[in-house]
C-alpha cells in the first residue's frame, strides 16, 4: 500500500486534534480541572507545534472579514468584570488613571495611558474569534500594533518573549497572564486593542486594553491587560509555562 506523505499525515492529524477541541470542548475552566484533559493537552501540543510550524508560515495574515459580516453580538468569555480593587476603581473613573507599563528587558521602561494608546499608529482589522470552548465570533477591532510599542521601549538582545499581566484573579487570587514569542510579537495583525466595533472596549470584553493576537485560539488574547514584560524566559512566572491557562495543561502555542 502507498504510503501517504508526511505532510498529509501531519495535515490530517493536525486537523483531527483541532476538531476533536471545538467538538469536545465545553468549557475552559470545568475541563482543567479534570484529570484526563489536561494530559491530553500536553500529549498534542508537540504535534500541533509542529505541524502548524511546518504548514502554516507564522507571518501569514489572518483573513479579514467586512462589516457585513459582524456578529450581531460579540460574546464575553472568561472573567466578564474583574473582582480586583484597583481594577474596580480605575473602572470607576472611565480609566483615565490606567496606565499600561511597559518594562522588563528592555532600554526604555515607560508606560502609557489610554490616551497616548490612541496617539500612535493604529490599525483597524476585522477579524474572526476562535474560543476553544467551541464557539466563534467576528468583530471589528482598533488598537496600537504591539510593534509600535515595542520600538519605544527598545527591547534588549536577550528578550525572547512579551508576558502580559492582567487585572483578573480567579477564585483562588490567582491573575491571568499570558505571553506570545517575538515573531508573533512584531506580527502586523497583533495589536493591544482599545476599541470593538467603533465603541471604546465594553469592560465584559476586556477594557480599557486587551491584547489580539489573530493567529491564535482566543485565551491567548489576553484581557485587561495592565503590565507588560519582556523576557528571555518564562519558567519562573508562575506555573512556568507562559500562560494561566497553560500552567493547567494548555497548549502554550496555540495556532489555528
Amino acid at each position: 500500500m502507498k504510503r501517504q506523505p508526511l505532510v498529509d499525515r501531519r495535515r490530517f492529524l493536525l486537523g483531527a486534534v483541532q476538531t476533536i477541541g471545538l467538538l469536545l470542548l465545553s468549557g475552559c475552566d470545568n475541563l482543567s480541572r479534570s484529570d484526563w484533559f489536561p494530559h491530553l493537552l500536553s500529549r498534542a501540543e508537540g504535534l500541533t507545534r509542529g505541524a502548524q510550524r511546518l504548514l502554516v508560515a507564522r507571518r501569514a495574515m489572518a483573513q479579514e472579514y467586512t462589516e457585513s459580516d459582524l456578529s450581531p453580538v460579540f460574546p464575553s468569555n472568561g472573567t466578564r468584570d474583574p473582582n480586583d480593587p484597583d481594577y474596580q476603581a480605575l473602572a470607576q473613573k472611565n480609566f483615565v488613571d490606567w496606565r499600561l507599563e511597559i518594562g522588563g528587558l528592555v532600554k526604555s521602561p515607560a508606560s502609557f495611558s489610554l490616551l497616548e494608546l490612541r496617539q500612535f499608529p493604529s490599525r483597524m482589522q476585522i477579524t474572526r474569534h476562535d474560543c476553544v470552548e467551541g464557539w466563534s465570533a467576528i468583530g471589528k477591532w482598533k488598537g496600537v500594533p504591539l510593534g509600535e510599542l515595542l520600538a519605544r521601549v527598545q527591547p534588549l538582545p536577550s528578550a525572547r518573549y512579551a508576558v502580559f499581566f492582567c487585572a483578573d484573579p480567579d477564585d483562588d487570587d490567582h491573575y491571568y497572564y499570558e505571553s506570545i514569542d517575538f515573531e508573533d510579537a512584531y506580527h502586523p495583525q497583533t495589536i493591544i486593542a482599545y476599541e470593538l466595533n467603533n465603541q471604546p472596549l465594553p469592560i465584559a470584553n476586556g477594557a480599557p486594553a486587551r491584547l489580539r493576537v489573530e493567529r491564535q485560539l482566543g485565551y491567548k488574547m489576553a484581557k485587561y491587560v495592565m503590565r507588560i514584560a519582556l523576557v528571555d524566559n518564562f519558567h519562573t512566572i508562575a506555573g512556568g509555562q507562559g500562560g494561566y491557562w497553560e500552567d493547567q495543561g494548555y497548549e502554550w502555542y496555540a495556532g489555528i
